[in-house]
Order: structure tokens, then C-alpha cells, then sequence
């Protein structure tokens, strides 16, 4: 088999075990090389020819076996923070449980112990907001969706998220 079509089978296989979505030094693992420019370059290769799509810099999904949409921007998520508490929270999570009725479209808001950030992706726009507050003080305030493989923030914690980062608290419904 060809360089490519060992990528296009580990994604594959990648995807049967509920992944989909790599970064090119995963990637590179997964095919037993080192994560080099000319693997990278190799993945730009595989972009424009159309086999393999970037989701965001450095983040790759297969084209022939794409991860499940509507859990996709998560595992995305995950990848751009890894080894960090990442929590969904502020209006995502606000409009997920009904406190407010405005219904993001193709955004996810993310407290994040990482940098800042914003992202646009196939799958919608990713916003990450860093928080200074201790893990212990906010974990007792999460809890984790296994549907998505995230934790999200319960009520009490999305509000103080929304305050604390001076957001709109007007569409707040009680």
C-alpha cells in the first residue's frame, strides 16, 4: 500500500474506534513515522488532492470516512486544548439547558485553562475563553457529557462564566 492509503486506512480504523479527527503528529504516529516537515508536507499534499481535509491549522479529518457531524467540533476541541480543562459553558451551555432562549448556530463557547482563542472550522466557529480560576474551584461545578466526551458547566457555573467575562447577562430568562 501507498504512503496515503496507510493514512486513508488508519483514519479508517481511527473512525470505527469513535476517533475521526487527528493531529498531524498523531498521525504521524499512527503510520510509525516522525512528525516532520516533509509529513507535513505530505498532508498538504493529501488536502489538495482531496483525500484528507484540514479542520484547523494542524488538525486533519479523512474525506472518504469523516467523523460523526454532530460530535465532530468537540473532538476538535479537544485536539486544539489537549492536556487542559476544557468545559463547555457562557451561551452553549446556557442554550443547551433553556436559561436562555437565543440558540447558538454554528459556534461553541469553551472555558478553557489554555489560551484564548478563536477558530473556524467546517463543523462551526470555536471560542475559547481562558479562565484564571482554580480547577478545584470550578470542578465541583461540571459535569461530564459522555454523548460528547466533554464536561460542561452546570447552571450556576455558565453564569459566573458569562459574569466573569463581562458577556451579555440580559438574555439570561429568569
Amino acid at each position: 500500500m501507498t504512503k496515503k492509503e496507510n493514512l486513508l486506512v488508519a483514519f479508517s480504523n481511527a473512525v470505527k474506534a469513535g476517533g475521526g479527527i487527528h493531529t498531524a503528529a498523531e498521525l504521524a504516529y499512527m503510520l510509525g513515522e516522525k512528525h516532520t516537515p516533509t509529513f507535513t508536507k505530505f498532508l498538504a499534499d493529501c488536502v489538495k488532492n482531496g483525500a484528507v481535509r484540514r479542520v484547523v491549522v494542524g488538525i486533519y479529518e479523512s474525506t472518504l470516512t469523516p467523523p460523526e457531524p454532530s460530535t465532530a467540533i468537540y473532538k476538535i476541541v479537544n485536539k486544539l486544548r489537549k492536556g487542559v480543562l476544557n468545559y463547555i459553558s457562557l451561551e452553549s451551555q446556557l442554550s443547551y439547558t433553556g436559561d436562555i432562549s437565543q440558540v447558538l448556530m454554528d459556534r461553541i463557547t469553551v472555558i478553557t485553562k489554555g489560551r484564548n482563542g478563536t477558530f473556524t472550522t467546517p463543523y462551526g466557529v470555536i471560542e475559547l475563553t481562558h479562565t484564571k480560576k482554580s480547577i478545584h474551584k470550578i470542578a465541583p461545578n461540571l459535569y461530564f457529557d459522555k454523548d460528547i466526551n466533554m464536561y460542561r458547566a452546570k447552571t450556576t457555573q455558565a453564569i459566573a462564566d458569562l459574569k466573569n467575562c463581562n458577556r451579555n447577562i440580559s438574555m439570561l430568562e429568569s
